[in-house]
């Protein structure tokens, strides 16, 4: 069956960067485009950044030039490199499939001031 595995949260001072990976199975992954989300305490689920399959992405205004996106097929990873940390970018980040509309469980990365 589809799964996404995130893994890379944690504690990170305001500043500090983080890496985020989002392992797949169960897909073709080559061919589908890969969404980051995130959802703070209290809010909605919002979008982060997007790649496609041929490699082009688009980000949130909230994290242009500090957030990048990356992909391996080889691997059938996802990353999301995080600069820049601040505090607001404190929430659960979710990658997901859009070919398949599958969600990973999810992974915490608060960021203190």
């Amino acid at each position: 069956q589809v799964q996404l595995v995130e893994s890379g949260g944690g504690l990170v001072q305001a500043g500090g960067s983080l890496r985020l990976s989002c392992a797949a199975s169960g897909i073709i992954f080559r061919i589908t485009a890969m969404d980051w989300y995130r959802q703070a305490p209290g809010k909605q689920r919002e979008f982060v950044a997007r790649i496609s399959s041929g490699g082009g992405t688009n980000f949130a205004d909230s994290v242009k030039g500090r957030f990048t996106i990356s992909r391996d097929n080889a691997k059938s990873t996802v990353y999301l490199q995080m600069s820049s940390l601040k505090p607001e970018d404190t929430a659960v980040y979710y990658c997901k499939t859009v070919a398949y509309n599958t969600w990973g469980q999810g992974t915490q990365v608060t960021v203190s001031s």
